[in-house]
């Protein structure tokens, strides 16, 4: 979720975004839950000193300071919650939450997210309507309540990211999706991509063309009132980048023909009308582990909420201490990988999935399984040739967002 605009970061020294899974407890029972939620706090839980200690070690990174987006499970079923934004305000740490759609979520909630500071919140929404997102959430009647509570996060002047997980139930509904998010005007649309972890692995995701093709989509609806990035589909930037040239770079410069994007290309048009010329997609070069740190409930530090990879524990080692001296956090961000992402032109600012490469392989540096892109230097390997107009050294980075 968008929350501010600022420079430059190190993302060697700081990361972007700090999540914080201040609670596994939810009452949900999402099909794709990379937490495998419950319906109570685990044993182990960081204490509400420890999570006041927690804060602290974020603003121990140093302005500017990293957003804290408190997460879960569902973070509003943390008793202490407000009291812990309240801190990190104090602290002038930027704070934003992704709680569920649940009856926690009302109207004095809302209002004390925005009293309190809170500079961005997020909902999910993984279906058109409730057929689909309500098979996906595990809760009869949940779409129903979701598109108005979007409605009134809006209303109350927060800024609202909406959350998709693209699978194999839903992926003909994104153009659906996109206008639900227009129409309710939200203003972030995040988009995840699967990895198999949690209750993850029994949810079926799409095959490597249909990844191509979504994230081509995605590129489309970019051109719409409202900002688009992806979650563990960085290469979503290689197609952009490679969109925004208009075919200058070596492939992927021109739409695709596949008959998935041509279905939700038309229908998105149809539903919304003529694009504009401006798009919004995001490419800021972050990935697990450069730029992003997760903290789990339990105080184990990961570098994102999909790689279940442990660095140490916030309990023993101050949180940037872990970021900035672990070995495996510096090959990722070195972009130290192997396979085709190693050799890929787009390796740092894309550098694949780390946690569904790590699913797959079990090496959190090896390729991402759901990117087909053949990099240039593997056809300069096989045929000997440099290709005629080389990828661009660099894209201006966007704005700071938050994976909620």
């Amino acid at each position: 979720m968008t929350v501010s605009t600022r420079g430059p970061m190190d993302y060697g020294r700081r990361p972007m975004l700090v999540f914080w899974e201040v609670t596994r407890a939810c009452n949900l029972a999402c099909a794709h839950c990379r937490a495998s939620a419950t319906a109570n706090a685990l044993p182990g839980e960081l204490s509400h000193a420890e999570g006041l200690d927690l804060i602290d070690q974020v603003a121990g990174f140093g302005r500017p300071y990293p957003i804290l987006i408190l997460t879960g499970g569902d973070c509003l079923l943390r008793p202490d919650v407000f009291e812990l934004v309240d801190h990190a305000v104090e602290r002038g740490i930027p704070v934003a939450m992704s709680p569920s759609v649940t009856p926690m979520l009302t109207d004095e909630a809302i209002g004390a997210m925005l009293t309190r500071g809170v500079k961005a919140v997020s909902l999910s929404l993984d279906g058109a309507g409730p057929a689909t997102h309500d098979g996906v959430r595990g809760i009869p009647g949940h779409f129903e309540a979701t598109v108005p509570a979007i409605r009134r996060l809006v209303g109350a002047g927060l800024h609202v990211q909406i959350n998709t997980t693209v699978m194999r139930a839903n992926v003909e509904e994104l153009a659906a999706v996109a206008a639900v998010v227009a129409d309710a005007g939200a203003h972030v649309w995040e988009v995840f991509f699967l990895v198999h972890v949690g209750r993850g692995e029994a949810t079926g995701a799409i095959d490597v063309d249909e990844h191509e093709q979504v994230c081509h989509f995605l590129f489309d609806a970019s051109h719409y009132p409202f900002i688009v990035r992806t979650v563990e589909a960085p290469f979503f930037r290689r197609v952009v980048t490679q969109r925004r040239l208009g075919g200058a770079a070596r492939s992927g410069g021109a739409a695709p023909s596949g008959a998935l994007y041509q279905r939700l290309h038309a229908d998105l048009e149809r539903r919304l009308g003529a694009p504009g010329e401006q798009s919004s997609a995001h490419t800021a070069a972050t990935r697990d582990g450069k730029g992003i740190v997760f903290v789990a409930h339990d105080g184990q530090v990961y570098p994102a909420g999909f790689l279940p990879l442990e660095l140490g524990s916030v309990r023993a080692t101050p949180l940037a201490q872990i970021y900035r001296d672990s070995q495996v956090l510096k090959q990722i961000r070195a972009a130290d990988f192997s396979g085709r992402c190693g050799r890929c032109e787009f390796a740092d600012l894309c550098g694949g999935s780390r946690a569904r490469a790590y699913a797959a392989t079990g090496d959190p540096l090896g390729e991402d399984p759901a990117c087909g892109y053949e990099p240039a230097n593997a056809l300069l390997n096989e045929f000997g040739y440099v290709p005629a107009d080389p990828p661009p050294a660099a894209v201006p980075a966007d704005p700071p967002a938050a994976a909620g």
